[in-house]
């Protein structure tokens, strides 16, 4: 817990929020942060990728897998990981978000279809015989908004009928090392 007070300090006053909210942000170099809201008996990550595209393409049985490669956007990924079962062989269980965002990134807002212009995805990976893959997210509310010079904020709502999902939302502010553009 002492360790991490400064962190926790740290991440506050580096998040700290400024008159200037028109400003958009642009990543400079890909980083990985702790979620703060995550599904129980787990841990989330978030991992912005700049410069970087996304592709989604589809295997010799019809299973679509992500291609990341180089490019003008960021990818924004967001991964929960079940604590795997002590004791227990393929137990390990993860589900992941991909999403395709422009490389300067600003306030944002799309539901259903329109989830599609950003090319969301949801991954499943599990032992789970015949659920899972990634499939592309078309029914939820997405909406990325400023929360401070150096923060944006991720509002993220959504259903899957595919398969069964633990993450059905993505509430998370994130701090990004940012060349501040106007």
């Amino acid at each position: 817990m002492k360790k991490l007070l400064p962190l926790l300090l740290l991440l506050i006053v580096s998040c700290k929020s400024t008159k200037n909210t028109n400003a958009a942000f642009e990543a400079k170099e890909a980083f990985l942060i702790n979620a703060t809201n995550c599904p129980e008996n787990g841990t989330c990550t978030i991992e912005l990728l700049p410069n970087k595209s996304l592709e989604f393409k589809k295997d010799e049985f019809g299973n679509s897998y992500p291609v990341i490669s180089e490019g003008n956007k960021t990818i924004f990924k967001y991964v929960y990981a079940k604590n795997p079962l002590p004791n227990t062989q393929d137990s390990n269980y993860t589900e992941l978000v991909f999403a395709e965002l422009d490389s300067t990134i600003s306030a944002k807002k799309l539901t259903n279809e329109a989830l599609q212009d950003i090319k969301l995805h949801f991954g499943r990976l599990c032992f789970c015989k015949g659920q899972t893959g990634y499939y592309p997210i078309k029914n939820g509310n997405f909406k990325i908004s400023k929360a401070s010079k150096k923060a944006f904020k991720i509002d993220f709502n959504f259903k899957i009928d595919e398969v069964p999902q633990l993450v059905s939302k993505i509430n998370e502010t994130v701090c990004v090392k940012s060349n501040e553009t106007k």
